[in-house]
């Protein structure tokens, strides 16, 4: 049992998020609406650390109408237990959930730091040995009464998500621009698979413009 985990993500036509110097201000106000729509309509959103220390997101609804009850929890997937103290993800806006690995378990336990989330409610979750174990951590979520999941993940969470076959649907907003750079993240980076026999294929369900962008909505075959 794991919950319906949804990737939304924006990048350039050329399949960039980020450049290379991290700025990512892509999509137009159009689809920051219909991301906030989405981040409403589920009962939980997932990042990575490095999305975390990049850009310090609140992950809340903000841009569109809302109460306080319809911010989701939040997840942030951080193998090594390296989310700053004044990152915004632990307020107390919402519920977050810490995912670590076991290695670090005891050092961040016994650490003040720890002691400062758990002031604010912050919870946590430790499954793998070095890294986060994706699946149970999915397993976890579904226990507490996830039952849709947004991934708004780096490049890096992302494939390792999609390699685990934990990805049901991808939207995807594609800007009409773009940046090049042979160190810009794309959609899906990590390890990546050998061969294309290998990738993962993918169904399109639903495609529409807005604004200057395009909406592309996929389901994952498996």
């Amino acid at each position: 049992m794991k919950p319906y985990v949804i990737l939304n993500a924006a990048m350039t036509l050329d399949g960039k998020i980020v450049t290379a110097k991290n700025s990512s201000n892509i999509s137009g106000e159009e689809d920051l609406k219909r991301v906030h729509e989405l981040r409403k309509n589920v009962d939980a959103i997932m990042v990575g650390i490095g999305t975390v220390l990049a850009d310090d997101p609140r992950l809340t609804v903000h841009k569109v109408d809302a109460n306080p009850e319809d911010n989701p929890v939040r997840v942030v997937v951080d193998s090594k237990c390296r989310t700053p103290i004044a990152a915004r993800i632990t307020n107390k806006d919402a519920k977050t959930i810490i995912a670590a690995a076991n290695e670090f378990k005891y050092d961040f336990l016994v650490s003040d730091r720890c002691n400062v989330f758990k002031q604010r409610g912050v919870e946590f979750f430790f499954s793998g040995d070095t890294r986060v174990d994706l699946t149970a951590l999915m397993d976890y979520l579904a226990s507490q009464g996830i039952e849709t999941l947004m991934l708004e993940g780096g490049a890096t969470l992302n494939f390792a998500m999609i390699k685990e076959g934990l990805i049901d649907e991808i939207r995807i907003c594609i800007a009409p621009k773009v940046v090049g750079g042979v160190n810009a993240k794309t959609l899906f980076d990590g390890e990546g698979f050998d061969t294309m026999d290998e990738g993962v294929n993918l169904e399109l369900t639903d495609s529409f413009s807005l604004g200057k962008d395009l909406i592309l909505t996929y389901k994952v075959l498996k």
